[in-house]
């Protein structure tokens, strides 16, 4: 057995040299605790190195010769199943990511490879693999059957069930490792989804999933041979073990919890409820597939409504070729240069509108495009915690019950970001006019000229000049008129200065063309306007 504090084994598998040369180089292996041990170009190759160097996580792309990216983790896990795995790929596959589920991915990356996001990725990664080190550990100390033990197990249990789709337990290992009372019958895995909104908080959400779970306890477990229930984010995860006999009364025990769950949401705040059933296994060896399923079938729950038992494992669909990403590309990039809102809920309405057209759509191909779309957004944008802005993006995502919701999402998010561009854009267009403005004020008596002007602020003269107009609804020359003239008005009103010499002082040597503008200004002459307002 490895021991968990050494630093763990990275390979890269990629028919790019630079591509592996990149990612070897955005890996901190000092700060992660891990080393780069080998780097393989096709897929025959990584699947002898990874059989020689036993690494404790592979990189791979998606496309390679001899084995493509998903064969090669076909042929990995059949020999090493705690191998950790990262996909990566040129563009988001959704065909893909189905059959990657099936081989137990659930980490992958668009290239352009980003730093932040492949670090978060390896940090999780790194530490489940610690955590499940420390647990097989702990695992060969204990020697007592304490309850605690017993709960400790069947969370390692649930988290490997929910991790792990190509793992194949027979019913001899979940009772002598797992301390499971399993019999031969049927084996089914489910999930049941809290979704709300962010009023309710964390807290508020755990409590509601302590009274989730004690109700399926309580309805379950008199009716089961085993009942296995945990936590993991906003759902409550695990398997029953009963008698194929039964299998109609535990679907009509689900409805009649959901009932039940429905009618008490006045308690619970503004939540919704969704079960799914994974297919009925004939044996404990169909358990990770049928929990793998559960996980997909929750997803139809943005598209059909919550409220409801779901059981059909959804088939992909034609989405993946409606080329939804492209035109996503193309819209939200011009959006981002003209810096519209507009044009980014434009691209949101747009992506609503192909997907609801195509047929037989699924709840995780929408949710995998619109994170998609998310991360595309976002690398289009200047932002400094990319990796943790997708993870707040999507932690929000993991509580909305429709597809409207997610894609409301998706329009806040974007929202945000155009209009703090905006912002920024427009603090740089209005801070050298206000430069300006204030250095007209300090030299108005002096003979300035917007060249002079544009030159004190940075600027190009004609640059200058559109800009000035721009901000101030008016050109540069009439500004500084308008200044001159207020300033001269306060002079005649205010003190007995002759008008020859507040023409000297407003910035003016010709005091006939002092005159004719001040009249032009007032409709006065300055004398009258001194006897009028002096």
């Amino acid at each position: 057995m490895k021991e968990y504090g050494e630093k763990l084994k990275v390979m890269i598998a990629d028919d790019e040299e630079r591509i592996c040369q990149l990612i070897e180089a955005l890996i901190d292996c000092d700060a992660l605790q891990m080393e780069v041990v080998g780097i393989a170009h096709n897929g025959l190759e990584a699947c002898e190195l990874v059989e020689n160097l036993r690494p404790d996580i592979l990189i791979t792309d998606i496309r390679m010769p001899g084995y493509s990216g998903l064969e090669l983790i076909e042929k990995v896990k059949e020999k090493e199943e705690n191998l950790e795995i990262i996909i990566i790929s040129g563009y988001a596959h959704f065909a893909y990511a189905q059959t990657a589920i099936k081989f137990g991915v659930g980490n992958y990356l668009l290239k352009p490879i980003n730093k932040e996001e492949l670090t978060g990725t390896l940090q999780k990664l790194g530490e489940r693999i610690r955590d499940r080190r420390r647990l097989a550990e702990d695992q060969q100390r204990i020697r007592q059957k304490s309850e605690a033990d017993i709960r400790l197990f069947r969370m390692n249990l649930l988290n490997r069930l929910t991790e792990d789709a190509v793992w194949k337990p027979s019913a001899e290992e979940l009772r002598e490792k797992y301390y499971l009372h399993v019999e031969d019958g049927v084996f089914q895995g489910y999930l049941l989804k809290v979704d709300c909104d962010g009023e309710i908080g964390r807290a508020g959400i755990d409590l509601i999933l302590g009274k989730v779970q004690s109700l399926l306890e309580n309805s379950f477990r008199p009716r089961c041979r085993e009942f296995v229930s945990g936590v993991k984010g906003s759902c409550c995860v695990g398997f029953l073990n009963y008698g194929s006999e039964k299998t109609e009364e535990i679907r009509r025990i689900f409805r009649d919890c959901m009932n039940q769950l429905e009618s008490e949401k006045g308690i619970f705040g503004p939540v919704m409820f969704t079960a799914a059933l994974g297919s009925a296994a004939k044996d404990a060896e169909g358990l990770p597939e049928s929990v793998a399923q559960a996980a997909i079938i929750i997803e139809d729950r943005l598209l059909k409504g919550t409220g409801k038992l779901l059981e059909r494992v959804p088939a992909a669909s034609a989405i993946h070729e409606q080329n939804i990403l492209e035109r996503y590309v193309r819209q939200i990039v011009h959006a981002i240069e003209v810096m519209s809102v507009e044009e980014t809920e434009d691209a949101v309405a747009q992506m609503r509108q192909t997907i609801l057209e195509v047929r037989d759509v699924k709840g995780f191909e929408v949710r995998e495009l619109i994170y998609s779309a998310a991360r595309l957004f976002l690398s289009q944008v200047e932002i400094k915690n990319r990796g943790e802005t997708l993870r707040e993006f999507e932690d929000r995502c993991s509580l909305c019950g429709s597809m409207d919701e997610l894609l409301d999402r998706l329009a806040a998010l974007q929202k945000a970001y155009v209009e703090e561009m905006c912002r920024r854009h427009e603090a740089d267009t209005v801070r050298p006019i206000r430069m300006a403005k204030q250095y007209i004020q300090n030299h108005y008596s002096e003979p300035i000229t917007q060249e002079e002007v544009s030159g004190a602020v940075g600027l190009s003269a004609a640059y200058f000049s559109v800009l000035f107009k721009k901000v101030e609804g008016e050109g540069f020359a009439k500004y500084l008129i308008g200044v001159r003239m207020e300033q001269a008005k306060i002079l005649l009103r205010e003190s007995n200065t002759p008008v020859s010499k507040i023409c000297q002082q407003v910035g003016y040597n010709d005091l006939k063309h002092f005159t004719h503008t001040f009249e032009k200004a007032t409709g006065v002459k300055p004398t009258v306007y001194r006897k009028m307002y002096g």
